[in-house]
């Protein structure tokens, strides 16, 4: 029952972080639940591997690569996706920064502090991580970091 009641509330996060639809494309019925002392849900996994963190700070997801790769599938171009030259793509996928010059296209829905994945111009994902620029300073900005990558496919 109580399964229940954590699987709801963290689609429903999710429907409202990333986009209607988000929460069932990140969490199938199959996922499982490592809670805090205190109760609360702080990681989701699924088979093994971890979908996503819920911050205690801010009440918001961090992804895993998994977790970037099911709304990678889900939702349509360029929702949540930072689009990167191909050039770069190898050194992203590592694990490395995005720097706002080598951004060629953005959600322009996104602003600074979202979650964000980074995919090149062939839409291939290479990583997920934070935005530290809005889509429209990307675009604009010739110097500085556009997202903090958190985790690459290669990595």
């Amino acid at each position: 029952m109580e399964g229940d009641v954590n699987l709801r509330t963290v689609r429903m996060i999710a429907d409202y972080q990333f986009g209607k639809g988000a929460g069932k494309a990140l969490f199938p019925d199959s996922v499982k639940f490592i809670l805090s002392t205190t109760g609360r849900v702080r990681q989701i996994t699924d088979n093994g591997l971890r979908i996503a963190t819920l911050k205690a700070d801010s009440g918001w997801f961090t992804l895993s690569i998994e977790g970037a790769r099911r709304l990678h599938r889900s939702l349509p171009y360029p929702r949540m996706r930072v689009v990167v030259l191909d050039e770069v793509s190898d050194f992203i996928a590592k694990g490395k920064s995005v720097f706002a010059k080598h951004v060629v296209e953005v959600d322009e829905d996104i602003r600074a502090n979202d979650e964000v994945i980074v995919v090149n111009t062939k839409d291939e994902l290479l990583a997920t991580g934070r935005a530290v620029l809005s889509a429209f300073e990307m675009l604009e900005m010739e110097r500085g970091m556009a997202v903090k990558v958190r985790q690459g496919v290669k990595k």
